[in-house]
C-alpha cells in the first residue's frame, strides 16, 4: 500500500513534534511537512504533495479555517484532489467546528486524542470511508448538531435531500449521521459491508457530497435528525 503523506499545521512546535513521532512511526504514515501558520500551510501544500493535513484552528496570521478554506476551494490538475484536512479542535471551539466543515474540512481531532485515535483518523479520513473514530464522531455531533441546526434555520435557502435517494439510502444516511461505521450499520440492516460501502457511495454521488462529512451535514441542516436523536430501529 502506497504510504500516507500527511502535514502538520500548528503553532506549538512541541505539538508538530509529538504528532511527527506517533505518525512516523508508523510504517503506512509518513509526515512530509511542517507549517506554523495558515499562510506556510498554503506555500507548504502547494510545494509538497500530501494526502492528509491535520490543520489547527487558531493560529497567527491566516488561521486554520481559512487556511482550509484555501486548500480544498483551490484549483487542481485534472483528475487530482486536494489534500484531506483534518481540523484539530476541542469541545469549547464547536463555533470553529462548523466553520471548518463549510469550508471543506473531512474530518475531526481532538487535541487531546489518544495516539491510536489520531493514527485511526488519518487512516479513515484518507480512505474517504469514516470521518473519525465512531465514539468521538457520536459525541462531537451532540455539540455541533445544535450550531448546524441554527445555521440551517438561518439560511437564506435552506438545504433539502435529494429526492432520488431511495429509503434504504436515507437510512443510510440516518445511521452516518449518528456516527455509525460501515460495519455497524451492515449490522444493522443484515448486509454486508461491501452492499453499505455501495449505499453510502450512492449517498455520497446524489448529495453532492465529497466525503462523509459533508452529507452528516446535509442530514443536519436538512432537518433529518438532530441533536439527541435516538436511531430507530431497522426495519
Amino acid at each position: 500500500m502506497p504510504t500516507v503523506r500527511v502535514a502538520l499545521v500548528d503553532d506549538q512546535q512541541l505539538v508538530r513534534a509529538g504528532f511527527r513521532m506517533v505518525i512516523d512511526s508508523q510504517p503506512d504514515l509518513e509526515v512530509v511537512g511542517e507549517a506554523s501558520d495558515g499562510l506556510a500551510a498554503l506555500r507548504l501544500v502547494e510545494t509538497t504533495p500530501c494526502d492528509v493535513v491535520l490543520m489547527d484552528v487558531r493560529m497567527p496570521g491566516v488561521d486554520g479555517i481559512e487556511a482550509t478554506r484555501r486548500i480544498t476551494s483551490a484549483p487542481r490538475p485534472e483528475g487530482t484532489e486536494p489534500p484531506r484536512v483534518v481540523v484539530l479542535t476541542t469541545f469549547d471551539l464547536d463555533e470553529y467546528v462548523v466553520a471548518a466543515i463549510g469550508a471543506g474540512a473531512s474530518g475531526f481531532l481532538l487535541k487531546d486524542a489518544p495516539p491510536e485515535e489520531m493514527l485511526a483518523a488519518v487512516r479513515t479520513v484518507h480512505a474517504g470511508d469514516a470521518v473519525i473514530a465512531a465514539s468521538s464522531t457520536r459525541r462531537l455531533l451532540q455539540h455541533v448538531g445544535p450550531l448546524l441546526r441554527q445555521g440551517a434555520a438561518t439560511a437564506a435557502a435552506p438545504r433539502e435531500l435529494p429526492a432520488d435517494l431511495t429509503p434504504r439510502e436515507r437510512e443510510v444516511l440516518e445511521c452516518m449521521a449518528h456516527g455509525l461505521t460501515n460495519s455497524e450499520i451492515a449490522a444493522r440492516f443484515v448486509v454486508s459491508e461491501a452492499t453499505v460501502k455501495t449505499h453510502v457511495g450512492r449517498v455520497l454521488a446524489k448529495t453532492g457530497s465529497r466525503d462523509r462529512v459533508q452529507a452528516v451535514v446535509l442530514a443536519y441542516t436538512a432537518g433529518m435528525v438532530h441533536p439527541g436523536d435516538v436511531l430507530r430501529d431497522a426495519r
